[in-house]
């Protein structure tokens, strides 16, 4: 009987901290704590008419001879590629 009451009482126990366990893993997870702090989340890059640096999700692709440029916005981009055929 003694046996018992203890078993009963370690299975409560677990289920009690298993229940908080996951109540505290929703909240890490909504509140984006679970990401490692050294990933990097995007890669900065330059644009190459105006020089400055930005995120690379944010700028404007483009593809000139299989070469892969991103421009801060499409008005760099346009001045870019009117240069460009300027010197040509």
């Amino acid at each position: 009987m003694f046996k018992l009451i203890i078993l009963s009482g370690l299975i409560y126990f677990f289920l009690k901290v298993r229940k908080v366990w996951k109540r505290l893993n929703i909240v890490v997870n909504q509140t984006g704590m679970d990401k490692p702090l050294n990933k990097i989340d995007d890669v900065m890059v330059k644009d190459p008419y105006c020089n400055v640096y930005f995120p690379k999700r944010e700028g404007i692709h483009l593809r000139i001879d299989g070469a892969d440029m991103y421009f801060c916005s499409n008005k760099c981009r346009d001045k870019y590629l009117i240069e460009k055929r300027n010197k040509f």
